[in-house]
């Protein structure tokens, strides 16, 4: 089935989007949440984040930490970069190890901002984040985001924009060392545990994980499975041994439960 689009309004979102998904009205979009129709609660999340501003500096918890507050799950997540204006950066990890208590006295005073590592983006570029990393979208980016299904955020630091914080929850979960992670190479961008995605430029390519249920963004050219198409703007959720046919030339990003 093709799933629903959900437009989600945000502070450093944008009122003009892409034109395949039409006009927002004066409204800052930020996000745009792919959801089942029915309403059915799926266990992973596809969606599109659009920045005009900088993100919060921000962290989620994994699964241990996120059942010790009652929580179903934690979450990691992956962003894939679809485009960025010159100079637009993203934050992932600090540039140097922090204790505890100067973590929370750096988000504190707003001297974090200068602790983060501010990372250069390009289209194309991918990026996992897994929980305990903290982490910031930077403004003039366009990025597709997969993840566990959680709305856990907890908020170091936000700018001085009157939102909510959450310093002790941040604190307790975030890894206060510099991120190390590994830029992917061929059709696999992430291979588990919790979730895997793929780059499909080929036939080959998208039917790996054909016995799976598969959710499907078609980036370049369409997707197809029976008489239900997909086109970039657009997400398919799959059922395990459906067929899954994309078009010629095409890329196209299929995401699944577990490791591959």
């Amino acid at each position: 089935m093709k799933l629903r689009t959900h437009y989600v309004e945000k502070p450093w979102g944008r009122t003009e989007l892409p034109p395949i998904f039409g006009g927002t009205d004066g409204r800052r979009i930020g996000e745009v949440w792919f959801e089942a129709p029915d309403g059915t609660e799926l266990p992973l999340l596809a969606k599109y984040i659009f920045t005009s501003d900088r993100l919060s500096i921000q962290v989620h918890p994994d699964d241990r930490e996120a059942h010790a507050r009652g929580l179903q799950q934690g979450k990691n997540e992956c962003w894939y970069i679809l485009g960025a204006e010159p100079g637009a950066t993203l934050g992932l990890g600090l540039e140097r190890s922090l204790e505890p208590d100067a973590l929370r006295q750096a988000a504190l005073d707003g001297s974090i901002e200068e602790l983060i590592d501010w990372k250069p983006v390009r289209p194309g570029d991918f990026f996992f984040v897994p929980a305990g990393t903290i982490h910031a979208i930077g403004g003039g980016i366009s990025l597709l985001e997969f993840q566990q299904n959680v709305d856990v955020t907890y908020r170091l630091y936000d700018y001085g924009r009157p939102r909510e914080l959450h310093v002790e929850d941040a604190v307790a979960v975030a890894d206060t060392r510099p991120f190390e992670g590994e830029a992917p190479s061929g059709a696999v961008l992430l291979g588990g545990p919790h979730f895997t995605l793929i780059r499909a430029r080929s036939s080959a390519d998208a039917h790996r994980l054909s016995e799976r249920q598969r959710w499907v963004m078609p980036l370049e050219g369409t997707a197809s499975s029976g008489d239900e198409h997909g086109a970039p703007g657009e997400c398919l959720l799959i059922e395990g041994g459906a067929p899954l046919e994309t078009s010629a030339g095409g890329v196209v990003l299929v995401g699944a439960a577990g490791a591959l």
